[in-house]
């Protein structure tokens, strides 16, 4: 079992910038990835990074302003975020466990964070 804890969120405004953390009990080499949730919204593919932080995967909707990271030996992942929007308000979620193929999907990881609020007033 594979604790992740979320950290970073917090109110900003439109054109700001914030870094979120995900830091993980134990390490695993699997891709681990940010999907956000917003209100009345199903949970979305934000962004995906293989174990050895080579391989990246971004939503259109972010390509561009935010860049996703890794540091093995703290257990940590990052989101550093730029030129926030609106649109970007919602509860960020890190997960862990997915195979490569399917990044993209939130049924492909085993494990969850609780989730951090990122909300941007316009």
């Amino acid at each position: 079992q594979v604790q992740l804890v979320e950290s970073g969120g917090g109110l900003v405004q439109t054109g700001d910038s914030l870094r979120l953390s995900c830091v993980a009990s134990s390490s695993g080499r699997t891709f681990m990835g940010w999907f956000r949730q917003a209100p009345g919204k199903e949970r979305e593919f934000v962004a995906a990074i293989s174990w050895s932080g080579s391989r990246t995967y971004y939503a259109d909707s972010v390509k561009g302003r935010f860049t996703i990271s890794r540091d093995n030996a703290k257990n940590t992942m990052y989101l550093q975020m730029s030129s926030l929007k609106p649109e970007d308000t919602a509860v960020y979620s890190c997960a862990a466990g997915a195979t490569s193929g399917s990044y993209y999907l939130s049924g492909s990881y085993l494990y969850w964070g609780q989730g951090t609020q990122v909300t941007v007033s316009s």
